[in-house]
């Protein structure tokens, strides 16, 4: 099966790139609302299943016994983008639990962030593991390691406790198998498990409405949901399209990109999530679709659904501000 073209970008009025995917939207109860590609093939989610895999810093009473709040939890959830602020409460994270960024084992790059990049080369300084994308959601796992009495170190191997209780929640709201026959390994070094998008809409309709899950799982999976969009600055950053589509609706949007053209949303009030994958990992397609999706699924008459559609489907200009061509997603 080829899957549809999800997104067009023309220019010139001729349409010069076309990107394929596939997209599922479900409710709580696993019903599908809708779905188009190959919605059953085994994707990665990469990042966009943070908010899953910080589960047991909650459960396990560590978010509590380090006094986290909104902003710690939204980080442990995040792909952030290196901004001073994300540094910054990385390493109060860990501060809290004794420990220092030499904790980490997520590697460093540099900031996701032009001006913070930037900003930190003209110190002359090197990037840490603090400025790596991932690192709230690795002090997460080292907090919770730590609160329960584990060796954090190794904490990324798939072998590792923590490891383990990441795949017992993740199967636990998915329904899937999580093992080494569908296991590769993230950009972090943690293991990334493929999973098919209506189960990965389902894991998201599930904490966002606790619905099937047990009273506790319920509660600590609405509070990380809670927290990412009281503080969707702490889950991305400037101008990012998780923070800009929270940020749009607050209170409304649950939304967290993952790597290679996966997005996942969720929407508590209608209790539905969607998951999508572009073929081609485009990000400008797959944040197109998601933006209309989202939108498709609010009120007809609400500012925001029309908000978001201009923000789906728009013109782009050039460096010299001329406009040049439109992103638009298709009628799906």
């Amino acid at each position: 099966m080829t899957n549809p073209v999800i997104v067009e970008v023309t220019r010139g009025g001729r349409v010069e790139s076309r990107h394929r995917g596939s997209a599922v939207v479900v409710d709580a109860d696993g019903n599908t609302l809708l779905s188009f590609g190959e919605a059953d093939a085994p994707v990665f989610p990469r990042s966009a299943v943070k908010a899953m895999q910080a589960l047991p810093l909650v459960e396990s009473g560590a978010a509590d016994a380090f006094g986290f709040g909104d902003r710690e939890l939204a980080l442990a959830c995040a792909s952030h983008s290196g901004e001073p602020e994300h540094a910054d409460l990385a390493a109060s994270m860990l501060g809290a639990a004794g420990l220092d960024e030499t904790a980490l084992e997520c590697g460093s790059h540099w900031p996701m962030d032009q001006n913070a990049m930037l900003a930190l080369a003209r110190t002359g300084a090197e990037p840490t593991q603090l400025h790596n994308n991932c690192s709230g959601k690795h002090a997460g796992f080292i907090c919770a390691a730590c609160h329960l009495g584990i060796d954090h170190r190794g904490y990324i191997n798939y072998d590792h406790a923590i490891q383990g209780m990441i795949r017992d929640v993740m199967s636990d709201l998915t329904g899937e198998h999580l093992g080494v026959d569908n296991c590769g390994t993230d950009g972090c070094s943690i293991p990334t498990y493929a999973l098919r998008l209506h189960a990965l809409a389902g894991g998201f309709a599930k904490m966002v409405t606790g619905s099937g899950l047990p009273p506790a799982r319920a509660a600590a999976a609405r509070r990380l949901i809670d927290a990412c969009m009281a503080e969707p600055f702490y889950v991305a950053g400037t101008k990012r399209t998780c923070t800009r589509l929270m940020k749009t609706a607050p209170g409304r949007i649950f939304a967290k990109t993952g790597a290679e053209g996966v997005f996942c949303a969720a929407l508590p009030k209608e209790g539905i999530a969607i998951a999508v994958k572009c073929d081609d990992g485009a990000k400008r397609a797959v944040d197109a679709t998601i933006t209309a999706l989202i939108a498709r699924y609010l009120d007809a008459g609400e500012e925001i659904r029309a908000e978001l559609l201009n923000q789906a489907g728009h013109t782009f200009k050039n460096c010299n501000g001329i406009e040049v061509g439109t992103i638009r997603v298709s009628d799906l």
